[in-house]
C-alpha cells in the first residue's frame, strides 16, 4: 500500500497560483493511478483532477483551464498546478493514489487551500 504527504497549500489572493505536491512512499508509484480530490466546509468530498499510470487526465469542469495535474514516476511525486484561483476553490486538498483492479486506495492528510483577499 501507497503511503502519501501533500505540501503546497496556504493563503493565496484572487487570481494567484498555488503548487500542490503529493510524495508517494511504500510501493511501486508508476502502477498507480491519481488523482486530487477537495473538501469544502459543508460539502462533499469531490474529484479535481485525475491522472492515470499512462499519462491521460480528466478535470472537473470548474477548474478546466486553470488547474494541471502531472506525475514524476522518478521522484514517486505527484502535483496540481493550480492557477487563477477563484475564492470558490477554497477547500482542503487531498491526494489519491489507487489500484481499482485490486481494490486499493491510499489517502494523504490533507492540505488547506484559502484563497481571500
Amino acid at each position: 500500500q501507497v503511503q502519501l504527504v501533500e505540501s503546497g497549500g496556504g493563503l493565496v489572493q484572487p487570481g494567484g497560483s498555488l503548487r500542490l505536491s503529493c510524495a508517494a512512499s511504500g510501493s511501486i508509484f508508476s502502477v498507480y493511478d491519481m488523482g486530487w480530490y477537495r473538501q469544502a466546509p459543508g460539502k462533499q468530498r469531490e474529484l479535481v483532477a485525475g491522472i492515470t499510470r499512462g499519462g491521460s487526465t480528466n478535470y472537473a469542469d470548474s477548474v478546466k483551464g486553470r488547474f494541471t495535474i502531472s506525475r514524476d514516476n522518478a521522484k514517486n511525486t505527484f502535483y496540481l498546478q493550480m492557477n487563477s484561483l477563484e475564492p470558490e476553490d477554497t477547500a482542503v486538498y487531498y491526494c489519491n493514489a489507487k489500484r481499482l483492479e485490486l481494490g486499493l486506495s491510499s489517502w494523504g492528510q490533507g492540505t488547506q487551500v484559502t484563497v481571500s483577499s
